[in-house]
């Protein structure tokens, strides 16, 4: 049996399983790399297991961070948000099996840490599903801070998610889209930029998004040259970040892509609206953000084109 986790690290401890909730949009879980990357590396010999959503927290079994995915939307799984705490033997003994819980859900009236203390007798650890905007803390480091109770003390807050990889293009990846308008630079600008790209530059795109871009995608593919252009819509997100991870560079919005494509270790330029970047930016030595004073819409195509070449310029 192992005991709760004391509230200063304990060098004996020993944990063997590990639980790790998370729901949320891509970016959310990127965020939340960095914590279940140090609980990788703090317990080395540890199984871990997420239940999130499985088409997003795949990226983390495909890097080799957890063992196994299951689906936080299962029926079985959301007796846990129930108040009379009526699981199924299965999901009694999957819980049952855990020496270690972490979970970054809402749970305001601690419902689901309540079903899931009674069926373990193991540690739970409460983190935030949200950084707390006043903190002005990155969301990294807030997912990492609850961890410290374990001696998880330095961990690196970059998000790294090594992908299988797929053979070097000279491609830059593009994605023009993000989960609201408003961190969207204008589609004309895009259409600009990728006819400059074509005409001036040796660079082909590989053009990304889903069904959030709607018929963004399309209407931009419009007109390109066959032999130049690649369209990738609605690709399953580990093929997405094998093939990003392929690419030269990546250009995109504050989006979850954007975080994929910094997460796999492709230089990026985002192209950053009013979202605080002290929270949200995507961190890593090859990120950069550009901005504008006036508002997104008046950034212009010759900014980003040249902040595109300047990008291109320090890749091999």
């Amino acid at each position: 049996m192992v005991s709760p986790v004391p509230g200063t690290a304990d060098s004996s401890l020993k944990v063997e399983r590990i639980l790790v909730f998370r729901g949320g949009a891509i970016g959310d879980f990127i965020l939340t790399v960095p914590a279940i990357a140090a609980l990788r590396q703090r317990f080395p010999g540890a199984w871990i297991e997420v239940f999130g959503y499985p088409h997003i927290a795949r990226l983390a079994q495909a890097a080799g961070l957890v063992h196994r995915v299951q689906d936080l939307e299962a029926q079985p799984v959301a007796r846990l948000f129930a108040t009379d705490g009526e699981l199924s033997p299965e999901l009694r003994a999957c819980l049952s099996g855990f020496d270690l819980v972490v979970s970054y859900l809402s749970d305001p009236d601690a419902t689901l840490q309540r079903n899931v203390r009674a069926q373990m007798q193991g540690c739970f650890i409460q983190g935030p599903h949200r950084p707390e905007q006043a903190q002005r803390l990155h969301a990294t480091q807030a997912y990492l801070r609850p961890l410290e109770q374990l001696g998880i003390l330095k961990a690196d807050p970059v998000a790294r998610l090594s992908i299988r990889r797929q053979a070097p293009t000279r491609k830059l990846a593009v994605h023009p889209g993000s989960g609201s308008e408003r961190k969207n630079w204008p589609e004309a600008q895009w259409r600009q930029l990728m006819g400059r790209l074509i005409e001036c530059s040796p660079i082909d795109l590989l053009l990304v998004g889903g069904e959030a871009e709607g018929r963004r995608l399309e209407r931009l593919a419009e007109g390109m040259p066959v032999e130049r252009f690649e369209l990738a819509k609605n690709v399953p997100l580990v093929e997405l970040a094998e093939r990003i991870q392929s690419c030269v560079a990546f250009v995109g919005h504050d989006s979850g892509i954007t975080h994929l494509a910094a997460a796999v270790g492709v230089p990026c330029l985002a192209l950053w609206g009013d979202t605080c970047e002290e929270i949200w930016r995507p961190l890593g030595e090859r990120v950069t953000l550009l901005k504008e004073g006036a508002g997104l819409a008046h950034l212009s195509v010759e900014r980003v084109a040249s902040a595109i070449r300047t990008l291109l310029s320090s890749c091999p």
